[in-house]
C-alpha cells in the first residue's frame, strides 16, 4: 500500500498514541488525554509524502547537505534550504490539552527553540504577541521572515514581563542545563494562570552538541523507568516537583519530521505535558 494511503496511516500509527493508563500512578491516570490521528496530523503526513516524491529536489537537498555539512550543523542547513520541518501537535490537539475552545485568546506566548516556526504557526493565532528563541542563524532568519519577535537565548529571562504560555518542545534533552531552564521558565511564567507546554522524547536520552561532539549535559535529569508510562511518571515525581511544576494534563504524540529520498517522514515518541506552576 503506498505511504500516502490513509488506511496505511491508520494501521501503522496506532502505536503512536497508545498509553496503558493502568501502568500510571493513580494520581496521573485522570490527567492523561487520549490523542488520535487527526486532520492536522494527516495533512502534515500528506505534505511529507508529496515532498518526498520530488526526486530532483531531494537529490539537490542531499548534495547541498553533503557539502555544507562540512562546516554547518544539520539544523542550519535545513533552515537555509527551508526543509526538515517538525510537527508536534495539531491546533486541535493543542487546544484539547489546554482544555480551551477554538476562540480562546491570550496576550503573550514564548516558543523556546522554535526552529523554522512551523510549530509556532499552530500556536500563534491564539496570542497577541509571539516571541521565539533559536540558536541556528538560518532558523532565526526563517523566524524573522514569519515576523515573530526573536529573542536572544540569554534575553527572554529578563524582559520584565510574564508570559501566559511558554512552549518548550523537544528541547529539554538537548540543553546543557535542563533544571536551570525549567526554573527560568517558572520565574517568567504568569504565576497563577500561566502554563508550560513541555514535549520530551521518550525514552529520555539527553546529550548536547559541543564542538561537533555529543556529550552528557552538565545538569543530568534522573529519569527512571523502562516503559513510556514509567518514564512519564518519573518526570512528575523526580523532575517537576523539584522545580515548582505540577501536571495539569498530558498525552502521547508522535514527533514527526519531514523525510528525504528514503522515507516520507521520520518519527520519534513524545510525551507532551501541560504544566502549571505550584
Amino acid at each position: 500500500m503506498p505511504p500516502g494511503n490513509g488506511n496505511f496511516w491508520d494501521t501503522g500509527s496506532l502505536r503512536w498514541y497508545v498509553c496503558d493508563t493502568e501502568l500510571l500512578p493513580t494520581c496521573l491516570q485522570p490527567l492523561f488525554v487520549q490523542s488520535h490521528l487527526d486532520v492536522g496530523t494527516r495533512a502534515f503526513l500528506r505534505q511529507c509524502s508529496e515532498k518526498s516524491s520530488w526526486l530532483f529536489v531531494q537529490i539537490y537537498y542531499s548534495l547541498v547537505t553533503s557539502v555544507f555539512g562540512l562546516f554547518m550543523s544539520k539544523t542550519s542547513i535545513n533552515g537555509l534550504l527551508g526543509r526538515g520541518s517538525m510537527f508536534v501537535f495539531s491546533e486541535e490537539q493543542f487546544l484539547q490539552l489546554l482544555r480551551m475552545g477554538p476562540d480562546w485568546k491570550a496576550t503573550r506566548v514564548l516558543d523556546l527553540g522554535a526552529g523554522d516556526g512551523e510549530v509556532t504557526k499552530i500556536i500563534s493565532p491564539h496570542f497577541e504577541e509571539v516571541y521565539v528563541t533559536e540558536v541556528s542563524p538560518t532558523m532565526k532568519w526563517q523566524l524573522k521572515k514569519k515576523q515573530y519577535r526573536v529573542l536572544g537565548i540569554d534575553e527572554w529571562q529578563d524582559t520584565g514581563f510574564h508570559y501566559n504560555v511558554i512552549s518548550c518542545l523537544n528541547l529539554l534533552d538537548r540543553c546543557d542545563r535542563p533544571l536551570t531552564l525549567l526554573k527560568d521558565i517558572r520565574n517568567v511564567l504568569e504565576p497563577i494562570k500561566g502554563r508550560l507546554i513541555l514535549a520530551v522524547v521518550l525514552p529520555f536520552q539527553p546529550y548536547v552538541e559541543n564542538g561537533g561532539k555529543w556529550e552528557r549535559p552538565s545538569e543530568y535529569l534522573e529519569v527512571t523507568g523502562e516503559t513510556w508510562e514509567e518514564q512519564a511518571a518519573s518526570f512528575s515525581n523526580d523532575v517537576f516537583s523539584k522545580v515548582g511544576f505540577a501536571i495539569e494534563s498530558f498525552t502521547r504524540l508522535p514527533y514527526l519530521c519531514e523525510g528525504d529520498l528514503y522515507n516520507d517522514h521520520y518519527v520519534l515518541d513524545d510525551v507532551v505535558f501541560i504544566l502549571k506552576p505550584v
